[in-house]
Order: C-alpha cells, then sequence, then structure tokens
C-alpha cells in the first residue's frame, strides 16, 4: 500500500515535471524561433532598431515570452531534482544545478532584451548612439544562448544517465539524452572556433529528439515503479 502510493505520488511528480518542460519547449519555440527574427536582425542593429520602434508589442512578447523560458527552465530543474532525488541524490542535484545555470544564461538574454527596448523608446537623440548601444546589446544576447549552449548540453548528462541507471524510464531515451548533451558541447566549441561546419546545427538534433521523447514520456507514463 505505501509503495503503490509512493509511486502514485512519482507519477505525479513526474508529469508536473514534464508539463513544466512542455512550457520551456513551447516558450522556447515562440520565443527565440518564431518572434525573435521579426525583431532581432543579425548583423544590422539599423534595422533592429526600427523593428523596436514600430513593432514595439511584438519586441514585448518577445521580452515575456523569454521570461516563461527562465521561469519554466528553473522549475524543470526543481521538479527534475524532486523526482530523482531519493535514489541518486548526487546526479539530482547536479542535474538540478545545471539546470539552474541555463537559467540564469537566458536570464541574461531577458535582461539584454528589456534594456534594448528601453534604449529604443528612450530620449536618447543621436540615432548613432542608439545603434551602437542595441549592437553591444544583440551581442550579448546571441552569446548568453550561444556560450549557454554548453550548460543546455551539460545538464543532459546527468539527465540520460539516471535514466540509463534507473531503468524507470526507457534506456534508449537517456542514451540519445546523452548523446544530445554531446552534441550540444561538440556544437557550441565548433562555433566559437571558427570552424565552418555546414551540419553544425545537426549535432543538437538528438538533444531535440530526447528532449521531446522525455516530455512525452513523463506527461503520458510518468516513470515506471523500482525494481528493487
Amino acid at each position: 500500500m505505501i509503495a503503490n502510493t509512493e509511486q502514485k505520488n512519482l507519477i505525479k511528480t513526474a508529469r508536473i515535471t514534464g508539463l513544466w518542460y512542455l512550457m520551456m519547449a513551447i516558450t522556447g519555440i515562440l520565443g527565440f524561433m518564431v518572434f525573435h527574427s521579426q525583431i532581432f536582425v543579425s548583423g544590422n542593429p539599423e534595422q533592429t532598431l526600427t523593428n523596436l520602434i514600430e513593432l514595439e508589442s511584438t519586441a514585448r512578447i518577445r521580452l515575456l515570452l523569454e521570461f516563461g523560458i527562465v521561469i519554466s527552465q528553473a522549475l524543470t530543474a526543481v521538479w527534475f531534482f524532486k523526482l530523482f532525488k531519493d535514489n541518486y541524490e548526487w546526479e539530482a542535484w547536479t542535474l538540478g544545478i545545471w539546470g539552474m545555470v541555463n537559467a540564469l544564461a537566458i536570464m541574461i538574454s531577458a535582461i539584454s532584451i528589456a534594456s534594448v527596448i528601453g534604449i529604443a523608446n528612450s530620449e536618447i537623440s543621436a540615432m548613432e548612439d542608439k545603434v551602437l548601444l542595441i549592437q553591444v546589446f544583440q551581442n550579448i544576447i546571441s552569446n548568453a544562448w550561444g556560450i549557454g549552449g554548453l550548460f543546455f548540453g551539460l545538464w543532459l548528462f546527468p539527465m540520460g544517465y539516471i535514466v540509463i541507471k534507473s531503468k524507470r524510464l526507457p534506456i534508449w531515451l537517456g542514451r540519445i539524452i546523452i548523446l544530445g548533451g554531446i552534441g550540444y558541447l561538440i556544437s557550441t566549441v565548433i562555433h566559437y572556433t571558427g570552424i565552418d561546419f555546414s551540419y553544425n546545427n545537426f549535432l543538437t538534433l538528438p538533444a531535440t529528439i530526447g528532449e521531446f521523447w522525455m516530455i512525452g514520456y513523463l506527461l503520458i507514463y510518468g516513470i515506471r515503479p523500482s525494481d528493487n
């Protein structure tokens, strides 16, 4: 009876974890892949400034979605820790802490987005000054996400390890997640060493597959009973 109650509580925790993870995915796709390019034009701070002024409401939606990513990433990390801490305390702490670092990296981006919105609509009269400041913050946004790839990859290692070790989720899920973590690390290093590798974006594909598989499994099945 106690075992059944504990398992039901774990399934509930797993599904809440899956919900936060799903929210992170949705806000990430909308914010970074849909709205971001409508405002921020790489290598063109002048056009970015125009967009920030003329599409201010869209820019603020982009900022709110960044808030959503930060909050859901932090809560996903916390709930993963809660899910695994009893049997894999050290790994759960690592997963939670590295997940929080992800949230901090994205928060730097959110601070920079808020700053460029303020600069674009400020009383600074010289357009050249506005353009220069926006270029600086635009680079910070880009590099917060780019260098953040190190920890976007690292937090997948303890996640995948726990999946494989516990056997309470599909073992191949854990393997793909670890492969995705490796892909993130290699992709980030390649990008910042300036190597022209046309397939660099494909290196993070296993992470995308693994994370959506993880979300689906947590929401639908929760977590398997322990074999012990």
